[in-house]
């Protein structure tokens, strides 16, 4: 790594948006259950983008960057020994590829500091043009060829977005339940499609080490 400070000892802030969408039918147990409860179909397969509005890792400037993430897990998602792979925004620096490496790997500790202990293969990290786009209330996530996603919120009583407030989910509290409208991904010999599966929106307030 070309950046100074011993890994997990970095300060380190990320604030943005995540989207997610996974092959749930119905929306996430994981959300509501910290992942004791299986997924609706025994195991979780999923994509997730996010956009970073403000970042910084020990003086690197992250902000402006997104990042695609590619997750898979076989069961119950507190269990561990998932699969995962990080898609790094190709306008990144030198310094701020290795430092969202760094954090999305799990090593900077953290808000992401699980993915360490619950990632049991970490298929790696590659730069990739990777756009995050809203419009209106929709949210797209491209990255190159191998992920085309986008999601939408839920519509409840009068046409408010659905939102479960107040948990202990790992990437925020407040997670705005959605569904795609778009979930193709075509990568390390995957091919899924997951449109009009289960979705999830979370503004995000990241940081580590601590």
């Amino acid at each position: 790594m070309a950046l100074d400070g011993e890994l997990g000892t970095v300060p380190w802030t990320i604030k943005g948006e995540l989207i997610l969408n996974c092959n749930c039918t119905v929306f996430c147990p994981c959300v509501v259950s910290l992942g004791k409860h299986p997924p609706t179909e025994g195991h979780c397969q999923a994509w997730a983008g996010v956009r970073i509005d403000t970042g910084d890792y020990g003086g690197v400037d992250l902000s402006g960057l997104n990042v695609g993430l590619f997750l898979e897990i076989p069961g119950n998602m507190g269990r561990g020994n998932w699969k995962a792979a990080a898609y790094i925004d190709d306008r990144a620096s030198d310094d701020a590829y290795d430092a969202l490496v760094a954090i999305f790997s799990g090593a900077a500790r953290g808000t992401t500091g699980l993915f360490s202990m619950l990632v049991g293969e970490f298929l790696g990290a590659e730069r990739s043009p990777v756009t995050f786009e809203t419009e209106g209330k929709e949210r797209r996530l491209m990255v190159g060829k191998k992920i085309q996603g986008a999601v939408v919120p839920v519509e409840g009583k009068d046409g408010k977005e659905i939102v479960v407030t107040n948990t202990e989910y790992w990437m925020g509290p407040d997670i705005t339940v959605a569904t795609a409208t778009k979930g193709r991904v075509r990568a390390f010999g995957r091919v899924w499609d997951f449109d009009g599966r289960s979705a999830e929106i979370c503004q995000i307030d990241w940081h580590g080490p601590k």
